[in-house]
């Protein structure tokens, strides 16, 4: 079962989170991180600001999770445009050692398996950061995903272009593919933290961590793990069934168990 900690709001959710990657980066200097984008992780980097502060962070590591094919990189949209200005810049990290997948068309056909191959190269990723689309989607794992996808193209669905269409002109200039670290990619980190935020993420949080564990839901591939934590507001914990008992032993944990 995956530990789901409830908070008042956002910005409680970050500071928890950050925390514990302070934690893990200060115990290794060298950490992995799994760097997640969109509106969800930001207050987990807003978080960091101040926990990174006098923190040697010279030697962290990053990979992103996803990115769009054939947008230019340079695109304030494109994710290594988003992860540059929302956590390499914030957080002083090397941008040399913060990679995201490459979206190039030119050798698209063979970027999945170098990304892997990095990822595998830096010794994997300790803790991996998430969000989860409305319709249940991690990464740009979209329903029907393989729970031992690894990296490779997929082709978005119609409603998750709608959700990012927030960060475009229009719907019509949103990437129809993108390339994404795949379910069995995301299941090799050590650690997984998901957050969700607002009423919109109720059901799709309930499926998660109370449903079953179906490709028609690839966020549910969470309860496979060893270790996840799923961090959550009241709104977004609306629809959870045993509620009461993820605060029950929260309130209880030892603190020196961190998350």
């Amino acid at each position: 079962m995956a530990e789901v900690i409830i908070v008042p709001d956002a910005p409680a959710g970050g500071a928890i989170v950050a925390d514990e990657i302070a934690r893990l980066i200060r115990r290794r200097p060298d950490a992995v991180l799994g760097l997640a984008t969109g509106s969800t992780p930001l207050p987990v980097y807003e978080a960091l600001r101040t926990r990174l502060s006098g923190v040697d962070v010279s030697q962290v590591r990053g990979f992103a999770l996803d990115e769009y094919v054939g947008i230019d990189p340079a695109h304030p949209e494109s994710y290594r445009s988003v992860i540059s200005r929302e956590v390499v810049e914030p957080l002083g990290f090397d941008p040399a050692r913060i990679r995201t997948p490459d979206g190039s068309l030119e050798g698209i056909e063979h970027a999945g398996d170098a990304y892997e191959a990095a990822i595998e190269e830096a010794g994997g990723v300790d803790l991996q950061i998430l969000g989860i689309g409305t319709d249940g989607h991690i990464g740009f794992n979209e329903p029907g995903s393989s729970f031992a996808s690894r990296t490779r193209v997929k082709t978005l669905t119609r409603q998750t272009r709608e959700d990012n269409a927030r960060f475009f002109d229009s719907i019509d200039d949103v990437p129809m593919h993108c390339i994404t670290q795949g379910l069995g990619t995301i299941l090799r980190a050590r650690h997984l933290v998901l957050l969700a935020f607002g009423a919109g993420k109720a059901e799709a949080v309930a499926g998660a961590v109370e449903g079953p564990v179906s490709a028609s839901l690839p966020g549910s591939a969470i309860q496979l793990h060893p270790h996840v934590t799923v961090v959550v507001d009241e709104a977004a914990a609306s629809r959870l069934r045993d509620a009461d008992y993820y605060r029950y032993a929260w309130d209880n944990k030892p603190d020196w168990q961190g998350i």
